[in-house]
């Protein structure tokens, strides 16, 4: 009978042979995760309104909520992953040989545009010009970018690009109603003929990278008032198909910003050549070119040899949106390692109900969180009533967010990638593209080494920055004795800044990173529960080199997994 065991010819049982049912058993998809789809991203995340409400926003709170529904359906992730698996293709010339420097991306990159567009992801700040304006538009954009985080490149440099442009009031005057405009059109057109445009933004070359004064590019004068001709080349010149740019060339004064437009207002194509796009780790779904200007018209911005101290005020807000952006991408990899050990079980129980994971959990939680809270003060101290106090802490804290949670991300993505095992490794899942985004914003924008020179140049040239940050964080003493103490190593760490530069340099890193701690341990500790900054105090302020997971025994990690993780919102568009 079929499923009988018999005996071979030593007398030793042979097994049953399988059965239909078998199969169908191995076939039965059990004990697996189901897609976080359709969620409402602000609704779930605590912090973040908590945040947003700490920091004059509420008024966004509407808005707020259309943007997390939309970065959490199902169509905003469709898009986003069709944009990254169909990355953009560059078109040199058309079929009969025309130059045409054209960029294809699919639709649903477009899409994806349209969408963050809509919500003001790279204008809500300028259009509102209210208190709490830059706490509202950053939290669009770490909604947005924690779902696609391509997009989130032209959107920055449209949303920096407006304080850079003030530096020359007639541009500024032409130019931020369409930068600030709630309208998307990707066609290449002359900017006065389009309801919206973008900026995009080019400063390294191939011989200098960080060091822009190095630069080779060089702007030649024309005959009308503030026109130049640009011959040279830019090394990475990201988000190609902008509308206009801006970018640094030489003039006999030193390093220029110019605002160099795409179209000309004739309609013909100015000559910027794109020599390739990179192939890069990840953010694949946004181009990044090489480029060469032939003789490309520019307009000055600024003063003659003013171009780095114009261009910086750009850089500065694209400085937090690397911070906004890693923020960003440690939520996403919070919510899903999180979903998925709520939903998977193992060894008897669910993962998340095991002790060890809930630690690993936990601490992935503080991290997030630490990022975001540091992201919402920052961006309130840009806002129209930032005091002069507010103003220097930006000077410095931006530059030490920027590092210290920048570099922060990688690693954290690693971890919450192991939380779903092989299935994190595979990129079907989401967050192996989050593991190949995150070392981008650490890179971007100065990389490591770059931000602690430019802390310690705030430090230096600029005292008053220390002394804002000093009183910023002192605000929480008392609050922790961990934090405490180490307030105490950061005060005499800038009172005894050394004043030779090797030996500054030497331990600018170890200062960057107190500084961040230092500033995270004490918006924890006076905005968050006790449970979550009692685990960032207790793992991360006694200089040990722990893993994720090595909390206090004392932590409430489940208290912490809770908070960042409920059913809140669970239902979207």
């Amino acid at each position: 009978m079929a499923g009988t065991a018999t005996a071979d010819v030593r007398g030793d049982p042979v097994p049953a042979a399988s059965t239909s049912a078998d199969l169908d058993a191995a076939r039965e998809v059990r004990n697996q995760t189901p897609p976080r789809i359709d969620v409402d991203e602000f609704a779930a995340n605590v912090p973040l309104r908590e945040a947003v409400s700490r920091y004059s926003a509420d008024w966004a709170q509407e808005h707020l909520g259309e943007a997390g529904r939309l970065a959490g359906s199902a169509r905003f992730h469709a898009w986003a992953d069709r944009a990254e698996e169909r990355p953009p293709r560059l078109h040199t010339h058309d079929r009969v040989g025309h130059r045409v420097d054209e960029v294809e991306y699919d639709p649903a990159y477009h899409q994806v545009m349209t969408g963050a567009v809509g919500l003001g992801a790279h204008a809500l700040s300028w259009r509102a010009a209210r208190p709490g304006a830059h706490v509202a538009r950053s939290a669009v954009h770490l909604l947005l970018a924690q779902t696609e985080s391509g997009h989130a490149c032209p959107i920055t440099m449209t949303h920096a690009a407006v304080p850079a442009l003030r530096a020359q009031p007639d541009l500024a005057a032409e130019w931020e109603p369409r930068l600030t405009s709630l309208d998307y059109d990707p066609e290449l057109r002359p900017a006065a003929d389009k309801p919206g445009v973008l900026m995009g933004m080019g400063m390294t070359e191939r011989q200098g990278g960080s060091d822009v004064r190095s630069n080779i590019t060089r702007a030649r004068p024309l005959h009308g008032e503030g026109e130049y001709q640009l011959t040279g080349h830019k090394w990475f010149f990201s988000a190609p198909m902008s509308d206009a740019f801006l970018v640094l060339a030489q003039t006999d004064a030193g390093p220029t910003c110019f605002l160099l437009p795409r179209v000309l207002p004739d309609g013909t194509r100015n000559t910027l050549r794109l020599q390739r796009l990179k192939d890069k780790l990840g953010n694949r779904s946004n181009a990044s070119s090489e480029v060469e200007f032939d003789r490309a018209w520019a307009r000055l911005v600024g003063e003659p040899g003013a171009g780095v101290r114009t261009i910086i005020e750009m850089v500065n807000h694209t400085r937090l949106d690397c911070v906004g952006g890693t923020a960003a991408l440690m939520r996403r990899a919070v919510v899903e390692a999180c979903h998925h050990a709520r939903h998977r079980r193992a060894f008897g129980a669910a993962l998340v109900d095991q002790p060890l994971m809930t630690s690993v959990l936990a601490d992935l939680c503080v991290e997030s969180e630490a990022a975001t809270a540091g992201l919402l003060r920052l961006a309130r101290a840009y806002d129209v009533d930032a005091s002069e106090q507010d103003r220097q802490l930006r000077r410095l804290g931006t530059a030490v967010l920027k590092y210290w949670v920048c570099r922060r991300g990688p690693a954290h993505a690693f971890e919450a990638m192991e939380v779903l095992g092989g299935n994190g490794y595979c990129e079907n899942f989401p967050l192996a593209r989050a593991y190949r985004e995150q070392p981008l914003t650490s890179i971007w924008e100065g990389s490591g080494n770059v931000i602690c020179l430019d802390v310690l140049r705030a430090l230096t040239r600029t005292p008053e920055t220390g002394e804002a940050f000093l009183a910023e964080v002192d605000l929480a003493r008392g609050g922790n004795p961990r934090l405490d103490a180490h307030l105490d190593l950061v005060r005499r760490d800038l009172i005894g800044l050394p004043a030779d530069p090797a030996e500054a340099q030497r331990q600018a890193r170890t200062l960057t990173e107190r500084l961040a701690l230092a500033l995270q341990g004490a918006l924890l500790v006076r905005h968050a529960p006790a449970e979550v900054s009692d685990a960032f105090c207790g793992s991360r302020l006694d200089g040990g080199g722990r893993s994720y997971g090595a909390l206090p025994a004392s932590v409430a990690a489940g208290a912490i997994v809770d908070r960042h993780t409920g059913e809140i919102g669970s239902q979207a568009e």
